[in-house]
């Protein structure tokens, strides 16, 4: 079994709704300059779907955001999962966005392991495993969130943290 055909692993913010800003609570202090609750839009989020302090983010005490990757989650969910809509325009569908970026997002994160652990020479055993774990964590033609939540998605993430101490003994420490 090949590698399958995977979703683009990388963020892309102007093709996404913002769901981060929304999606996560975050606690006033070394990351975030202020407190913010879960499925609640960040007070520096503008109309427009951007960050009105962007340019500032670290300086402004947002070191949380500039670290933070959904690892191409974020626009997956909106464009795919919602055809390109959004809870700014639709107030009914933030849970629904929000939620689905929650159980894509280690999805992707995941992939991205994956993807990376392949890079290490491993028996042949172990990489139709890799690959296999690959094709779970991608459900054909997935339109919606319960193609992600479904048993044999969620079984692939959970053996991903079991599986890669598995490649220890094939990693070069030379590098």
């Amino acid at each position: 079994m090949g590698q399958p055909d995977l979703p683009e692993l990388t963020h892309d913010c102007s093709r996404c709704a913002a769901l981060c800003c929304v999606a996560y609570p975050f606690d006033k202090g070394a990351e975030f300059a202020l407190d913010k609750d879960t499925d609640a839009p960040c007070p520096k989020l503008n109309s427009a779907h951007g960050c009105s302090i962007h340019d500032g983010l670290v300086q402004q005490g947002f070191t949380g955001c500039v670290a933070y990757s959904c690892a191409g989650a974020g626009q997956r969910v909106t464009q795919e999962l919602f055809d390109g809509e959004s809870w700014q325009d639709d107030p009914d569908l933030l849970r629904h966005m929000t939620h689905a970026l929650r159980v894509v997002r280690p999805i992707h994160e995941a992939l991205l392991i994956l993807q990376e652990a392949l890079n290490i020479p491993m028996p042949d055993d172990l990489r139709a495993r890799c690959h296999a774990m690959m094709a779970a964590l991608c459900p054909q033609d997935a339109t919606s969130i319960w193609d992600f939540e479904e048993p044999e998605v969620q079984e692939a993430l959970a053996e991903v943290p079991n599986f890669i101490p598995l490649l220890a003994p094939y990693v070069d420490m030379r590098a």
